[in-house]
């Protein structure tokens, strides 16, 4: 079985925080969410194991939750 890995896995994370922000550029807010939710929808489709997209659920459920 397969779990969340919530260690840092990105060669250069700053470099893709730019590219996230860059992907918003002239957006709107509702296509600024619909930018998002693609992403989460490819990005989900990309990992593919039911478990662990239920485990990532439950851990920004977590951290949104916490954030507020």
């Amino acid at each position: 079985m397969n779990t969340l890995n919530t260690h840092s896995n990105l060669a250069s994370p700053d470099d893709f925080y730019e590219d996230l922000i860059e992907a918003h550029r002239d957006l709107d807010t509702a296509q600024s969410h619909e930018l998002n939710a693609a992403l989460v929808l490819l990005l989900a489709n990309h990992i593919g194991d039911p478990e662990v997209l239920r485990e990532a659920l439950q851990k920004a459920r977590d951290i949104a939750r916490t954030a507020s």
